[in-house]
């Protein structure tokens, strides 16, 4: 179990003076060495960039062919002050992520390691920005999409799951976590059997999976809707992308406090977890390879949904 890991999480972030360098320390004690802190300031304030690799057993790192997953925990801020006290729902993508590491950390001491290495990734900023969104406000950046993206997804990433609060909106009606089909080059595929059954042990429950539009795999920037940013990875890598969703059966403001679910948060990093575990297997398959091959022979290549496209 995690949850350990994510009310020590919760317990860091959920503060008007956390900076990364201060979750950087909370992790390093947990046992993982390799955590980098970067702050970009943007123009609407800064936010600290946490990059964190854990090795695997077998991993590229140490010389194995163990492949790469890429956890990446998405949010515009952990906080809205000085509009909100205290934490946001928005940040649970942060909360996520530094669970994930934290457990990992402990694991690793504890003689269980990852046979692939795990790239995580996040940023942590306790005064963002809100925004006016057609359902709920919501949590805007201190930085644009573009140096969010080029922060926090690595190029050795060879799938990656992108976790992001997804509670305002009208199309998700359930509480807990929530998978997208697979995204990859523009292209919405078939959802992943593999990770519909690790859902399924995780949660007990039959596995959800939330809607995706073409415009939710473009990127910000080109004045059409989005449900939110947990598919914007995808805009700027050629690897498989899967948004793992926190929702619930109403629309809950981004910027809305009091709305972390500690046993949500527990089930996504659970989740997480258990893909590490399997794709460094070879025993997680995010697409069907031969399949891809045939879409890209018989209607070639969807990148132009990558790129801003015309005015």
């Amino acid at each position: 179990m995690s949850f350990s890991a994510v009310l020590h999480a919760l317990d860091l972030l959920d503060s008007a003076t956390v900076t990364g360098r201060e979750v950087a320390a909370a992790i390093r004690a947990a046992g993982v060495t390799d955590v980098e802190v970067k702050q970009v300031t943007g123009k609407d304030g800064s936010t600290d960039f946490l990059r964190v690799t854990v090795a695997g057993t077998h991993g590229r790192l140490t010389g194995g062919q163990a492949p790469t997953l890429g956890i990446i925990g998405r949010l515009g801020g952990i906080g809205a002050r000085p509009e909100k006290i205290g934490l946001v729902s928005d940040g649970d993508g942060a909360v996520t992520a530094v669970a994930c590491a934290l457990k990992l950390g402990r694991m690793a001491q504890q003689g269980d390691r990852l046979p692939g290495d795990a790239l995580i990734s996040t940023h942590i900023c306790p005064n963002a920005p809100t925004i006016a969104h057609p359902v709920v406000t919501m949590m805007n950046s201190p930085v644009d999409m573009a140096t969010l993206n080029q922060e926090e997804v690595r190029p050795e990433m060879e799938a990656i799951l992108s976790v992001d609060t997804t509670r305002g909106n009208r199309v998700i009606n359930q509480r807990g976590i929530a998978i997208s089909a697979t995204v990859r080059e523009g292209w919405i595929l078939q959802v992943s059997d593999d990770l519909l059954t690790l859902m399924q042990h995780v949660t007990g429950r039959m596995p959800v999976v939330f809607p995706l539009t073409m415009q939710d795999i473009t990127p910000y920037g080109n004045g059409l809707f989005h449900m939110n940013s947990i598919l914007q990875p995808a805009t700027v890598t050629h690897a498989p992308v899967v948004g793992v969703a926190l929702t619930a059966e109403v629309p809950v403001p981004g910027s809305a406090t009091g709305a972390s679910q500690p046993a949500d948060i527990e089930l996504a990093v659970r989740f997480c977890l258990e893909v590490a575990k399997a794709f460094g297997r070879g025993q997680c398959r995010f697409h069907d390879a031969d399949e891809w091959e045939a879409l890209q022979r018989r209607y070639g290549s969807m990148r132009v949904l990558q790129t801003l496209g015309r005015n």
